[in-house]
């Protein structure tokens, strides 16, 4: 070691050993509040170079993390930006040098936007760059939330007065604090004193001004709710008077486990002034006696009386024989001389202060040397204000001399007990007192012995002279129980008590003491021994136990009340415990049992046969005696009997087990209960009553008199018919309101028609019989029995009484059903519609119902038919007329106003003519409900005529003649002037009028020949008309299109230009065509039942057509003359050739067959067919393109 510092200093010369810097910033991040002052310090080390380092600081905002702002700096004095400039030339931001290493960056005044990270940068002042040369922590400003705020009072207080003052501290801040809270007193300019405080890890703590009195609870602070603090000084002192405040501090625990207060707070100050009490005080001194004996102890007690005692200085000093013993001063903390001082040491001696006022001298042996004469001083001190005592005011009493006599045995024993005589369990108590000429000069040892009748002697307990008790064989387990105590109840006297006594227990008790003296060695000896005895008798408790029932009411009446009592004789104390038990034997039966026990530990236990009496029973015990009252309130027969109690009783063991010592059976009681004597009167009056079927019967029943106002009443109703021997049962209404339906009512149906009522009067019973029928007539009457309740809640029947009859005659109520009469003729078109009306003039009830039929005669049907029928129940039903004529969907029921009643025939046919009338059958309901017809009537009749309307239909005859060249179109028009309805439909067809003479123009083809030979067998009905008719085409009323003319097919097209004008073109119009022409029209209306029938038919005027014959030309000449044209273009071909035409031909042929087809039977679309291409590839003309008819134009 003693080489190491050179070779250290060697190294660092040779430049071996080189330092690292290395700067150190307070750990982050901190939390500080606005407007507090902070302090940041910043160390570095391991650097070289002058011992005094620079420091910069910078800060990086949040708004701009990468942004260095440069705040203070120790060496450059232009160092902060603009915005940190004025606080730092201000002095409100500065750096604070601790050494040459370490600084400290002040903030005075903190502001919201000083949060960020701070660096603190140290310039290099070594050789060269290494180790670190800055460092950064993180600042947070929060708001400053604290907040410490108390009511500004003055307030004037009497020494040892309290005073109590409320405080609110409250803070919002989000991060994890803690909070601190004092109380400050300040007198002037005095320094605050801290009355008492709570620390920020909640620890009470005071100023040593209060100290001892916040230990003593003197001062106390108590948080109440949540943000208030208490303080509280129970007796104030004059020092106490000034200017109390409460001052606040929030702490935060930084990263370095420091805790550090970021804002304090005072509250408004209360002044207080404490007003002093008097300072006057008295001393007397004070002992239980002036002779001792030696060894005894002696106390001597110095009382200083004065006003606030606790709040002043007092020294008090102790003397004997005019020397001091020992002095206290105002801490209690006595000084003895050396003499004394050595006996208290070996604990003979204590000086202590036992009150504010108290203070004690105890001497625990005494001496013969300490006879003499004993005194006491107070002195009252004052404490300056550097905290030293001055002496004021001394005071002493009187001297007391006491005188201590050496030890003598002189002891007598006396022996007392509680009673000479006592009862068995009893407690026997006995003192056994020692009496001296002087005090005790040792202890005793006391032992207690029980001599029994046969003189036998046994140790109940002894003490011993160390105190301790122990209790004799025989009595070890009673003891152990607390059956057996001996107690030292003053140093003198002892005592004996022996609880819950026995017989066995008699005898005389002894009291046998010792004295003993510790001798000058130590051991101790026998002073002296005494007895003293007294005698005990105790009588058994079974002696003399008798048990007696008596009653003063043997014969009661229902409801009545009756007490049986039990008497227990002798009478024994509270403590002896006695069962009764009161059993019952019921009338009629043999067998006695339990009813009600009173147990020995005052409780009540009923029978198990005693359900009936828990609540009509009381059972009394006396508070002076055993005796047990049982009272029995609303008697009835259950309770009627012979009752008997049993007493048992019984002893409680010290180990509190129970032993039954006798058991006693008393006399019998017969008890005899009898029901009240009835005055029940029911009304005898009689009546009759004559009403109309369907009308309720009203029937009383009246109770005159009855025995209670609590009596209620069985009311049976009867009916007597002249058939019948007896009354029967119509209905029951027991006395607790339950219905029972006799056999009359339930084989009359009544039982939905009765209802029975009881009057607010209470004697007042109806019985009203709903809807009276023929077969209710006949004698009523009630049958009333008067129940009572009895006293254990059952009714019983005390009397029944019958009253006077109603002589009932029901009959039925008049017809009284009249229809309207009125005849009438109705004449109306088709399609409209036609109103029936059925009026019910008057009727035999408003409660009835009707039955509404309408019925029409027919021409040539004498029957009449049923159209519609209204049931009773308001249903709609269609009769046979309607099935047949379609009417279902066509009948409309209305009834506007009550008995008018209105059928409407909608959209009427023909066949709807006929005469109509209606019938009414009018139904009443029984009183049983089933409704009979009382009553029918038929109306007067109208006839109904339903016509068609008038045909109307005219078709143009006006039409001109046209001369066309062939292949050109000509137009058949088909003009309607005029129709019979709007809803009417054509049939429209046109025809080619020819004579028979002239034969046929022409040469049509095999296949016109076929047709015109069709059409001629259809027209074979017109022999005689010499005009042939050949059909171009026909269109139906539901626009379906007829064949086609054989010559005309294929050339026609047809068109409907209005509802009322029909054009057929024949296209490519040949010779041929030449003729007259005409268009036939049927028109066609639609039935009510949607049919369509035709109403009239007409024919237009015929209309000439000529077709200019046009000159011939080779290819007409070629294809005109078939022989010519098969020639021409066939004959030279290949076979092969003929062959494949032939096949389109046939295959051409069939489609148009099929679409001919389509356009006949088909479903038609109005007016619209295929066009048809007629093409022949043999002909050098163009195609036509015609539109069949049915094609739209």
């Amino acid at each position: 070691m003693k080489c190491f510092f050179p070779v250290l200093s060697c190294l660092a010369v040779l430049g071996v050993v080189t330092a690292q810097r290395q700067v150190a910033v307070q750990e982050g991040p901190l939390y500080r509040v606005e407007g507090s002052h902070i302090t940041i310090w910043c160390n570095v080390s391991g650097y070289q170079g002058p011992s005094e380092q620079n420091f910069q600081w910078s800060i990086y905002l949040p708004s701009s993390p990468e942004r260095e702002v440069q705040i203070v700096s120790t060496v450059d004095s232009s160092f902060p930006y603009a915005i940190y400039t004025q606080r730092v030339r201000s002095g409100k931001i500065y750096v604070e040098r601790i050494q040459g290493n370490s600084a400290l960056l002040h903030i005075t005044d903190l502001q919201a936007r000083d949060a960020g990270e701070y660096e603190c940068y140290t310039p290099n002042t070594d050789d060269r760059y290494f180790g670190s040369y800055s460092a950064k922590m993180n600042l947070v400003v929060i708001p400053d939330s604290l907040q410490a705020s108390a009511m500004p009072q003055t307030l004037h207080r009497v020494e040892q007065d309290p005073l109590e003052l409320t405080c609110e501290v409250d803070t919002e801040t989000f991060q994890h604090s803690h909070l601190s809270v004092a109380w400050l007193r300040q007198r002037g300019s005095e320094k605050p004193v801290e009355v008492i405080a709570l620390s920020r890890d909640f620890v009470l703590q005071s100023s040593s001004e209060y100290a001892q009195r916040q230990s003593l609870g003197e001062v106390r602070l108590d948080k109440v709710g949540s943000s208030t603090f208490r303080l509280t000084v129970f007796h104030l002192q004059p020092s106490d008077q000034g200017e109390f405040y409460c001052e606040a501090a929030e702490w935060i625990q930084d990263p370095d486990g420091s805790w550090y207060a970021m804002t304090r707070k005072r509250s408004e100050g209360t002044v207080v002034t404490v007003q002093p009490t008097d300072k006057e005080f008295t001393v007397r001194l004070e002992t239980e006696k002036r002779l001792y004996t030696m060894g005894e102890p002696a106390e001597f007690r110095c009382i200083l009386e004065a006003q606030n005692v606790p709040d002043r200085y007092f020294a008090v000093s102790w003397a004997f024989n005019s020397s001091l013993i020992a002095s206290m001063g105002p801490n209690a903390v006595p000084v003895l001389n050396s003499e004394f001082a050595h006996r208290e040491a070996r604990g003979q001696l204590k000086v202590a202060k036992e009150s504010d006022g108290v203070f004690v001298l105890k001497i625990f042996h005494l001496r013969q040397e300490d006879s003499g004469k004993y005194n006491c001083r107070v002195t009252e001190r004052e404490k300056t204000v550097t905290g030293e005592f001055i002496d004021k005011e001394s005071k002493r009493p009187k001297n007391i001399p006491i005188i201590v006599l050496p030890i003598k045995s002189s002891i007598s024993v006396e022996v007392a007990s509680n009673a000479s005589v006592v009862l068995e369990g009893e407690n026997l108590r006995f003192s056994c007192s020692i009496r001296t000429a002087g005090r005790p000069q040792g202890r005793f040892s006391v032992i207690w012995q029980l001599v029994d009748r046969l003189n036998r002697r046994s140790n109940v307990m002894w003490l011993d002279r160390d105190g301790t008790v122990q209790p004799g064989a025989s009595y070890w387990e009673r003891s152990s129980f607390g059956g057996v105590q001996m107690e030292q109840v003053q140093p003198s006297t002892f005592s004996l008590g022996i609880f819950n006594s026995r017989k066995e227990d008699e005898g005389q008790y002894e009291c046998h003491v010792t004295e003993w003296v510790r001798a000058v060695d130590g051991e101790w000896q026998v002073v002296g021994e005494r007895r003293a005895s007294t005698p005990i008798s105790i009588t058994a408790l079974e002696t003399g136990f008798a048990v007696t029932a008596i009653s003063r009411t043997p014969g009661v009446t229902y409801s009545d009340s009756f007490d049986l009592q039990c008497i227990i004789k002798p009478h024994y104390p509270a403590r002896v415990p006695v069962s009764v038990t009161w059993r019952f034997q019921p009338v009629g039966t043999v067998e006695f049992h339990d009813l009600v026990t009173f147990t020995r530990d005052g409780g009540v236990q009923w029978g198990d046969r005693s359900s009936s009496f828990r609540t009509r029973t009381a059972i009394e015990k006396a508070e002076s005696s055993n005796n047990v009252r049982l009272s029995i309130s609303r008697a009835s027969d259950t309770e009627a009997g012979k009752y008997q109690c049993v007493a048992e009783l019984w002893r409680q063991n010290y180990n509190n087990t129970w032993t039954r010592l006798a058991e006693r059976t008393s006399n019998l009681l017969e008890i005899r209960v009898l029901q009240p004597v009835t005055k029940l009167q029911v009304s005898k009056s009689k009546r009759t009553l004559t009403l109309v079927e369907n009308r309720p019967i009203q029937l009383n029943c009246s109770v005159k008199s009855q025995t209670s106002q609590n009596s209620h009443f069985a009311v049976l109703w009867y009916v007597h018919k002249p058939s019948d021997a007896d009354g029967k049962l119509i209905l029951k209404t027991t006395h607790n309101s339950a219905f029972e339906y006799g056999t009359y009512a339930e084989e009359e149906g009544l039982r939905a028609r009765l209802q029975f009522e009881r009057h607010v009067s209470g004697g007042l019973f109806s019985l009203t019989v709903q809807r009276a029928e023929v077969s209710d007539s006949g004698s009523y009457y009630c049958h009333v029995e008067e129940w009572l309740l009895s006293p254990n809640y059952a009714w019983y029947k005390l009397a029944e009484e019958v009253s006077g009859r109603t002589e009932v005659t029901v009959k039925q109520p008049d017809s009284r059903l009249k229809l309207s009469q009125v005849q009438g003729n109705l004449s109306v078109l088709e399609t409209q519609q036609v109103q029936l009306e059925c009026v019910v003039l008057n009727r035999t009830s408003a409660a009835s119902q009707l039955m509404v039929e309408w019925f029409v005669w027919k021409p040539n049907h004498p029957e009449r038919e049923a159209v519609a029928r209204l049931s009773r129940e308001a249903t709609f039903h269609y009769g046979e007329q309607a099935a047949k004529n379609n009417l279902k969907g066509r009948l409309h029921l209305e009834s506007p106003s009550s008995g008018v009643y209105r059928l409407f025939i909608q959209n009427v046919a023909v066949q709807d003519s006929g005469t109509y009338s209606c019938h009414v059958e009018e139904w009443l309901p029984s009183p049983s409900g089933a409704w009979y017809k009382r009553a029918e009537e038929t109306a007067g009749q109208t006839a109904v005529t339903v016509t068609r309307p008038d045909a109307a239909l005219q078709v143009d005859t006006v039409v001109p003649n046209a001369t066309v060249s062939e292949k050109a179109a000509f137009q058949l028009d088909c003009s309607i002037v005029s129709r019979s309805s709007q809803d009417s439909r054509f049939a429209v067809a046109w025809y080619s009028l020819r004579t028979k003479a002239g034969g046929k123009r022409g040469s049509p083809g095999l296949e016109e020949q076929e047709d015109e030979e069709d059409e001629e067998d259809e027209e074979e009905e017109d022999q005689e008309d010499p005009t042939e008719r050949a059909a171009l085409l026909s269109v139906g009323p539901d626009a379906v299109f007829g064949p086609e003319g054989g010559p005309w097919e294929g050339r026609l097209r047809f068109q409907r230009l209005s509802p009322l004008l029909f054009r057929l073109t024949v296209l490519q119009a040949s010779p041929r065509d030449t003729g007259n022409y005409s268009c036939h029209v049927e028109e066609w209306l639609p039935s009510p039942q949607k049919e369509w029938y035709r109403l009239a038919e007409e024919e237009s005027a015929p209309v000439g057509i000529r077709v200019l014959d046009a000159s011939p030309t080779l290819q007409s000449a070629i294809c005109s003359n078939d022989a010519l044209f098969y020639f021409v273009f066939f004959y030279p071909f290949p076979i092969f050739g003929i062959l494949i035409i032939t096949i389109l031909l046939v295959r051409f042929k069939s489609r148009s067959s099929s679409k001919n087809s389509d356009g006949k039977n088909g479903v038609p679309l109005l007016w619209i067919k295929e066009p048809h291409l007629n093409y022949s590839p043999t002909c050098l003309e163009p195609p036509v393109l015609s539109i069949h008819p049915g094609a739209i134009d």
